[in-house]
């Protein structure tokens, strides 16, 4: 039996928010003041947590960092008048839009309107045609934080066979291209693939990010593969997968009623079977504010020179 060691996101979170202060100072050097602004819509309280520590991320490493808040009733014209003011607006160099957005808005044409420099969550189809170019600049940011922690492991990823199972546009397929590019073996699985433990049995790399609680058993996962847990679901005392938990602690927090956070991986099972595990909370979640970061600052180094 192994044991996994534990891959820390805050840690590597924070190699990266150093590099970004360096290059931060560069700028500032020069005059320019990296700016990012982050636009919400409506009244979801996690898009509220969200965007509040993007913006005082970006204050705290030096940038100008703001939010504008719309109320839930905002017309898509409304919204889309005011990313035409940031896309014309030469002192912000970063533009995300919160999602999810009310269901009267279409997301993606919001995300089409954003110019594609400005793009620091690389969601614009400009970008996702550069990413699986290979030549794109402005990643995704979680699949951007998850190849910063596969790197941190020091091992080499060339000839791996990676398993990523969700397919969405936001990290499944973006994760994928830059796997590829790392000359990894990769297979994307998703709620109609047959057989599905016995594909996730053959990753070297195994990525789980579908949104569903403890989805990744224990045998599902190969002896000595790197599991990325990417899903960050909420476990009320009264769920059925508030059995599932065997972690103390957590067993402890739904005795006394309170919910607790799960990853989509089982992280008792996956302990003692992984080479390298992310912990959730602690794992892929900080890497994502951090490399939203990085390329704020990339974006706000290549517009303006």
């Amino acid at each position: 039996m192994t044991e996994a060691r534990l891959l820390d996101g805050k840690g590597i979170a924070a190699d990266v928010e150093r590099e970004v202060r360096t290059e931060v100072a560069q700028l500032l050097g020069k005059g320019i003041v990296p700016g990012l602004v982050a636009v919400r819509v409506g009244t979801d309280p996690a898009s509220e947590v969200y965007v509040r520590n993007k913006a005082r991320k970006a204050i705290e490493l030096g940038f100008r960092g703001t939010q504008e808040h719309f109320p839930g009733d905002m017309s898509q014209p409304e919204l889309m008048r005011v990313i035409e003011r940031l896309n014309s607006d030469d002192e912000v160099d970063g533009i995300l839009v919160q999602l999810p957005l009310p269901p009267h808005i279409d997301s993606e044409a919001v995300l089409r309107s954003i110019e594609p420099a400005k793009d620091v969550d690389g969601f614009h189809p400009v970008n996702v045609g550069l990413l699986h170019l290979g030549t794109a600049t402005l990643v995704p940011c979680t699949p951007a934080g998850i190849m910063r922690m596969l790197e941190s492991t020091g091992e080499s990823l060339r000839g791996m066979h990676a398993v990523v199972v969700g397919r969405s546009n936001i990290v499944g397929k973006p994760v994928a291209a830059l796997l590829l590019q790392k000359d990894c073996t990769v297979t994307i699985c998703h709620s109609r693939t047959r057989e599905l433990p016995a594909v996730t049995r053959q990753a070297d790399i195994l990525i789980a990010a579908l949104g569903r609680p403890l989805f990744v058993t224990g045998d599902m996962i190969r002896d000595g593969a790197i599991v990325i847990d990417v899903g960050i679901n909420r476990i009320e005392p009264d769920s059925p997968d508030a059995a599932k938990i065997r972690d103390e602690n957590k067993s402890q927090l739904l005795r006394s009623g309170k919910s607790v956070l799960a990853g989509d991986v089982d992280f008792s099972a996956a302990f003692e079977k992984a080479s390298w595990l992310t912990p959730v909370p602690g794992g892929v979640g900080p890497m994502t504010i951090a490399m939203l970061m990085k390329n704020t600052v990339t974006a706000a180094r290549e517009r303006r020179g």
